[in-house]
């Protein structure tokens, strides 16, 4: 065993055991435990929370590299703005709004705000969305067990499903969110601290984001003299209407993801609702701000190392990761030499796989070996905080929008829970299955998943909220419209499914967009031909959005609008609404 993978088991030793010991002290015995940890997580502790569960496995340990290798820096800027800008949506149109209507679930708000066949087709988008984006976190265990332990792929799968099994089955929702704390603990310092260390080796600054200024032109000036484009000039891998198309998709998509917005029913309160969402935007930057630092600090590491070099000549990282077939050459031009001449990437003399950048660039910058076991450990705490969540989406779809209310109703919280853990078995068993056949790498996994939550979800979050007249029919069919489109559109184009070439040029990354405009002009139009929601629905979805408490909105978060309903008649309706009172529990506006 090699002194890295002597630290980086270490380093797995202690965290695993530090996540299953969070678990089992947070283990709960009721369904509100289970799915919104009691509604009790303190707005800090919810804020690294919901920056561990956002921040995949892709943002870890893929997105570094798609900007800096696939996407040549510029083009790469859509994943930055795409998924901070879509999270500044979801913290300013729907989280506060999702929090104060009370309900535990995506499809459990559809349910009941349209009706129980829009609640069934969003369960199904949400279990399309969650297996797509696990199938990524998964493929990144897989690569961090490969590579560090010289475990084979498969099996590094089969351990990461065994550990997000017994954290996320014994706490629920509780212990996730606790394990999810550390996890955000764990990545952010294993980001942090080889970033320093590589800024002050290239630019002498200590912070990333000075440094990667500093050394942009010099790696401008580098991929000239390389044949290759600018790291800097724009779009040169995307054209100007395919970086809109992604970037939306990308944004729209993380405004509509179930497993972040379930997030913000973990908080004691709307207010603190509000509050979890700054404090995860504070702790997401963290990460983002440096993570096209890493990028560019290491792949002008490789362009000073590699090219010009001898094909059996090369550094000792860079034969690792060639062992496990993360990396590949081939000498085209029979000269025994690596030539980068006008591009790297398959079909090319030099192929660098982006899940290996973050992962590498300590070896890349001659880091010591503990610091690389730490990145190891960052990586998986990364990909099984993201996970943990998933699955605990995919149970919830099915124990308490599937079983509970179609199948049981009468259904106790013992059935509910035991229901909730054997769907949450089956579905780490299939996120195992694809994640030892992803079809991309991790980053280009979880970007097609968005696509499909941009084009689900968001139109119906956003109108069930903001538009009353919204109908029950016209969501059902947006949803189906948005999805379908989408997903054809990507098993359509993917070289893993059909691998036929993109209609106009748009990627499969991209199409999202498409499939949420679609959607959204569905319900608006079906809308105008469907029967509208009743007149106490809509006096719910005008409340939701005022300041303070109404006594409507608190009775239908409760549960109770039937009973409300009853006790109120019209005319009390319409004078509470003309004259705002009680909205904050004392007659004051």
């Amino acid at each position: 065993m090699s002194t890295i993978q002597a630290w980086t088991l270490v380093f797995v030793i202690l965290t695993f055991g530090f996540y299953i010991w969070i678990a089992y002290r947070s283990r709960v015995s009721d369904t509100a435990g289970f799915y919104v940890a009691g509604g009790g997580i303190p707005a800090p502790a919810n804020g690294a929370a919901v920056a561990a569960d956002w921040m995949s496995a892709a943002s870890f340990i893929s997105m570094a590299g798609l900007v800096a290798f696939s996407q040549n820096g510029y083009a790469g800027s859509v994943f930055l703005m795409g998924w901070t800008g879509g999270y500044v949506l979801l913290a300013l149109l729907l989280a506060p709004y999702l929090r104060k209507f009370g309900k535990y679930t995506v499809p459990d708000f559809v349910g009941d705000r349209y009706n129980e066949t829009a609640r069934l087709v969003s369960v199904v988008c949400a279990l399309v969305v969650s297996f797509v984006y696990v199938a990524g976190q998964m493929a990144g265990v897989g690569v961090v067990f490969q590579r560090f332990l010289g475990v084979d792929r498969t099996w590094g799968v089969v351990i990461g499903m065994t550990i997000v099994f017994l954290y996320a089955v014994l706490g629920g929702m509780k212990g996730i969110t606790w394990t999810q704390v550390a996890q955000y603990s764990v990545l952010i310092i294993a980001y942090i601290i080889p970033a320093v260390a590589i800024s002050l080796q290239l630019s002498g600054n200590p912070f990333p984001q000075i440094g990667f200024g500093q050394i942009l032109g010099e790696l401008d000036q580098l991929q000239q003299e390389l044949g290759l484009a600018a790291y800097t000039e724009a779009f040169t891998q995307t054209s100007m209407v395919n970086m809109v198309l992604i970037t939306a998709a990308l944004m729209f998509g993380t405004a509509g993801l179930p497993h972040v917005i379930v997030r913000f029913y973990t908080a004691k309160s709307v207010r603190a609702a509000r509050y979890s969402a700054l404090w995860a935007l504070f702790f997401i930057s963290l990460l983002y701000t440096i993570a096209p630092a890493v990028g560019a600090f290491s792949k002008f590491n490789v362009l000073t190392q590699i090219p010009g070099s001898g094909i059996e000549d090369t550094p000792e990282w860079f034969n690792t990761w060639r062992d496990v077939g993360l990396i590949t050459t081939e000498d085209l031009n029979g000269n025994g030499v690596i030539d980068v001449a006008g591009a790297i990437g398959e079909g090319t003399e030099l192929a660098i796989n982006n899940d290996i950048v973050v992962l590498a660039a300590p070896e890349i910058a001659g880091l010591p070996a503990p610091i690389v076991g730490l990145v190891a450990a960052g990586g998986l705490a990364a990909a099984l905080s993201t996970a943990s969540g998933l699955l605990l989406v995919i149970s919830s779809s099915v124990a308490n929008d599937i079983y509970w209310k179609k199948v049981n109703p009468r259904a106790t919280d013992a059935q509910q829970l035991r229901v909730g853990r054997i769907a949450m078995a089956a579905a780490i068993l299939v996120a195992g299955y694809l994640g030892i056949n992803p079809p991309g790498f991790v980053a280009e996994v979880v970007a097609l998943a968005f696509g499909l939550a941009a084009a689900s979800f968001f139109p119906i979050l956003f109108l069930g909220i903001f538009w009353k007249k919204a109908t029950a029919t016209a969501a059902a069919t947006g949803m189906a419209v948005g999805l379908g489109v989408t997903l054809l559109y990507q098993l359509w184009t993917l070289p893993t499914f059909f691998g036929n070439e993109p209609i106009w040029g748009i990627p499969a990354t991209g199409i999202g967009t498409i499939g949420m405009i679609l959607n959204l002009i569905t319900i608006i139009v079906v809308s105008q031909f469907t029967e509208e929601p009743s007149e106490l629905m809509q006096q719910v979805v005008e409340d939701v959005r005022y300041p303070g408490r109404s006594e409507l909105v608190a009775a239908h978060a409760e549960g109770h609008l039937e009973d409300y309903a009853r006790d109120h008649d019209g005319h009390d309706e319409r004078d509470r609404h003309d004259g705002h009172a009680g909205r904050d529990g004392d007659g004051r506006g």
